[in-house]
């Protein structure tokens, strides 16, 4: 039983015995630092029950968990805030439970319902730029840091394959592409067809610039350019299932899924399942068809179907165009049953979606409600804020983007840059050191994303994340591998337990073994709430306290051989706690830097 639980029951009977009355919850918080003691309970919410001056029930209750309460071995109250000094033997049983278990805060497989994660879901129109990596890290870390709070977890995208956006690379390919290829150019695909994305909005300009000096006005410009028109009608093509035009598409979407496999590889993810929208579409379509039969739907007079939610506090959405192709709805009501098809098994799904999509996901759930899917109530959107550099925001048309690739490389050339500059790591191979650059590069690039709030923006400054001080991942894997150096030098018996009786813990011992009892509920925090930064922020406090414990205790050079063994494992349990919850960040830890 964790050490909150035992004392809420103690504080419990305290109240029964001393004030004969109920209490229905005991709230608690982190003591401050300026105060003795190791875990704090708030007086205040209690005086709905008992009737006093919260001082003098503070020290009631605190003289009775002293007297009565093995683990309790002092206390002190501040106004409303009754301060519990736990004794020693309390975190020394606590660690011996905990010192050999490699998977340390990780929760057993639960029989409850899996979750499904869909993340990346990018367009077959581009290659994944800086804004789909934090689409990438978040909605992964997420389905590890679910399935660590003990949740069967499905990591799944959709890929939008489909649509006049991918058309306009295909014609752009047509018109000015001379037959290129991936091979016959040496550009991955999603990085050709990308450049075709570019050059068709360069001719859609022109064309718009030629039609306004013709006497149109700009709107009816950007309606009538021949490029697009010509794309349109590529795309009614394709609905039709015209041969060549599906050849086309088949041919460059390809060309994509190998360049978007090859960036995934580097960045260190994976997927349990693929959707494309292409295949989805058409079932979203029959259950349209199905809520039109209902009345979930209703069909305007030229022919388009909508949902009505304005009585939800909404408004009208439409479900289907006039001239029956799909829109993205459609699309996204057929992705989410075909996905319960396909895993019966899941309770629940989390969409990772920037906030910009944050109405779209409201009007889905909303219909998956009113079609009368038991499952709606379990869909979460994990909205994100947006990614922002020094030099502005991206645009994908203009092709002003952070390429994903680049940005990676970018990382480990400014790993080995700093490294290089510290000098290091002199008596490394070349092979050790460039994958140590990527290593460092990549924890910190991920680090850094990963320890805001989702819901945050972000301005990312890939110099500023690689820094071996302060709150970054290279400061974190730097600690890790000095606590890896000290296990190789130690030479002690791994398999001693030492009991409570051996071992007096100094007060930095003490805040480590207090931090590493939070990691398990630090996971399922993490995990109800769809936030990796928990978890990364809580690494870094236990590193910093790592770090303090280091400077002020002898570890190799203790005095008696008790502490050095106690020394060493608590430095091993660290170790592994930073490894498992880096592990859920997808990030590697290098056992030497």
């Amino acid at each position: 039983m964790k050490l909150q639980d035992t004392l809420e029951l103690h504080v419990k009977a305290a109240i029964k015995e001393l004030f004969q009355a109920d209490l229905e919850s005991v709230e608690f918080q982190a003591t401050r630092k300026e105060f003795a003691g190791d875990i704090t309970v708030v007086v205040f919410p209690m005086l709905r029950v008992v009737k006093g001056n919260p001082v003098v029930i503070g020290e009631q209750i605190g003289q009775y968990l002293q007297d009565n309460v093995t683990l309790v071995k002092g206390f002190n109250v501040v106004k409303g805030f009754l301060n519990i000094e736990i004794d020693d033997s309390y975190y020394v049983d606590f660690f011996n439970t905990i010192k050999d278990q490699n998977d340390y805060g990780f929760a057993s497989l639960k029989d409850d319902k899996a979750v499904m994660v869909e993340y990346s879901s990018p367009n077959t129109n581009k290659p994944l730029h800086l804004g789909h990596v934090r689409n990438v890290l978040l909605g992964y870390s997420v389905s590890e840091i679910i399935k660590a709070s003990g949740k069967k977890v499905y990591k799944t995208q959709i890929i939008n394959d489909r649509g006049i956006h991918i058309c306009k690379s295909m014609l752009a390919w047509q018109r000015f592409g001379n037959g290129e290829t991936p091979e016959s150019t040496g550009l991955k695909g999603d990085k050709l067809v990308g450049n075709y994305y570019v050059e068709f909005d360069k001719a859609y300009k022109a064309e718009i610039a030629e039609l306004v000096a013709q006497g149109q006005t700009e709107e009816d410009a950007k309606k009538n350019a021949p490029i697009l028109l010509e794309a349109q009608e590529m795309l009614r093509q394709w609905e039709a299932g015209d041969t060549e035009v599906v050849a086309l598409w088949e041919k460059m979407n390809g060309w994509v899924y190998e360049g978007f496999e090859a960036t995934y590889k580097a960045i260190g993810v994976d997927f349990d399942e693929y959707y494309y929208e292409s295949q989805t579409y058409l079932l979203g379509k029959e259950f349209v068809a199905e809520g039109l039969k209902s009345g979930v739907f209703f069909k305007k007079e030229d022919g388009s179907v909508w949902c009505d939610l304005t009585e939800d506090g909404l408004d009208e959405k439409i479900v289907l165009r006039a001239d029956g192709t799909a829109v993205y709805m459609t699309q996204d009501i057929g992705t989410a049953i075909q996905r319960i098809k396909d895993y019966p098994d899941v309770g629940g799904m989390v969409y990772t979606v920037g906030n910009e999509q944050d109405y779209h996901f409201k009007v889905l759930f909303l219909i998956l409600k009113k079609l009368g899917f038991d499952w709606a109530k379990n869909l979460y959107h994990l909205s994100y804020g947006m990614v922002d550099l020094p030099s502005g925001k991206m645009k994908s048309r203009e092709g002003t983007v952070v390429d994903a690739d680049d940005l990676i490389q970018e990382m480990a050339d400014t790993a080995e840059e700093i490294s290089k500059e510290l000098g290091k790591l002199d008596n490394y191979s070349e092979a050790d050191k460039k994958a140590l650059y990527k290593t460092i590069g990549l924890g910190a690039l991920k680090y850094y994303i990963l320890k805001v709030d989702p819901k945050k923006r972000i301005l990312f400054d890939p110099k500023e994340s690689i820094d071996f001080q302060g709150n970054t991942g290279p400061f974190i894997q730097y600690t890790y591998a000095r606590i890896q150096s000290i296990l190789r030098k130690s030479n002690i018996d791994e398999n001693i337990t030492l009991n409570a009786a051996e071992v007096s813990l100094h007060d930095k011992e003490r805040e480590l073994l207090k931090q590493l009892e939070q990691f398990p509920e630090v996971i399922q925090n993490a995990a109800s709430q769809h936030s990796p930064a928990l978890v990364a922020n809580y690494t870094y406090d236990l590193v910093k306290d790592f770090n303090s414990f280091y400077q002020n205790v002898s570890i190799l050079g203790a005095d008696k051989e008790e502490e050095k063994v106690f020394r060493v494992q608590l430095s091993k349990a660290v170790g592994q706690t930073v490894k498992n919850a880096f592990s859920i960040l997808g990030i590697d830890v290098p056992e030497r830097m």
